[in-house]
């Protein structure tokens, strides 16, 4: 069951099997297997209730967890993700994002996927319609091959997830931006098969999902919780038939409205949700 509170210090999430690190130069984060990679970030602690009251992000309680639930809505919001600033430079953290970003416009941002000691998405990634990096259907160890991973993308107003396989056999047309990553938390309104009911691994995590209105649900946790946890969250509360796990340990929110700017290990790609210009009077 969940309900709405204030914003607490810290919450959990984690999966099952091994979960060596991905084939090329990773960045250390979430073990399946219940080790620990890269600290989790320390959120800021300056957020209000009343501030809350017109962001995009509440806090919430699910099975004794506190997560943060941010919601787009494609009448409201658009989706973009972000790598690197006009020099070619990875921002690299979500305070470098935000230097350079009007804030204002800005409903809230998180890491997107996973990446490699410089910071390049070890995926598929997209980026205002450009393809920077094409579709990883590599076999490999860690979280991002336990297959089926995953792509979130999307244009305009629609926003999907597929399995990677779905993804290759079924979307041919680019879209203006998408991200890779891995393991999938839910599948067609199934826990994914190797995720099992509450993991020993308990770490700070973040993912995305689709509810059937099209809607985008972030997710991250405010305290480590299993990959178990985290999927059910998504299935019985957000009733997304698809969600994506993006990271763990690393894992980090930016939401201008309450002042929170994670910060903690270097991170790589980043999706960030954007408000609409309202129509003019």
């Amino acid at each position: 069951m969940m309900r709405f509170v204030a914003p607490l210090a810290l919450a959990a999430l984690a999966l099952a099997g091994c979960d060596a690190q991905p084939e090329g130069k990773p960045v250390a984060r979430a073990k399946i297997d219940g080790s620990v990679g890269a600290p989790a970030p320390t959120p800021s602690e300056d957020a209000t209730i009343a501030s809350q009251v017109e962001s995009a992000c509440r806090s919430v309680i699910f099975e004794n967890t506190s997560l943060t639930h941010c919601l787009a809505i494609p009448s409201r919001h658009r989706i973009t993700t972000a790598l690197a600033n006009g020099s070619g430079e990875n921002y690299r953290s979500l305070s470098k994002l935000s230097e350079a970003m009007d804030g204002d416009r800005v409903a809230f941002a998180m890491n997107a996927g996973m990446f490699d000691d410089d910071g390049d998405p070890i995926g598929y990634f997209v980026e205002g319609s450009e393809r920077l990096k094409t579709l990883n259907a590599a076999d490999g160890e860690g979280n991002f091959h336990l297959n089926p991973n995953g792509v979130f993308y999307g244009s305009g107003e629609t926003w999907e997830i597929r399995t990677t396989q779905d993804f290759l056999a079924n979307v041919s047309d680019r879209p203006e931006f998408g991200t890779q990553s891995g393991p999938m938390l839910l599948i067609d309104g199934k826990v994914h098969p190797e995720i099992t009911a509450d993991g020993p691994s308990r770490l700070i995590r973040n993912a995305v999902g689709v509810d059937e209105k099209g809607r985008a649900h972030f997710v991250i946790s405010n305290a480590p919780l299993s990959f178990g946890k985290l999927a059910r969250f998504f299935r019985d509360e957000l009733k997304t038939p698809n969600a994506l796990f993006l990271d763990g340990s690393v894992s980090a929110l930016w939401n201008p409205a309450t002042g929170r700017t994670d910060g903690g290990a270097a991170i790589g790609p980043m999706l960030v949700v954007m408000k609409k210009e309202a129509p003019d009077e």
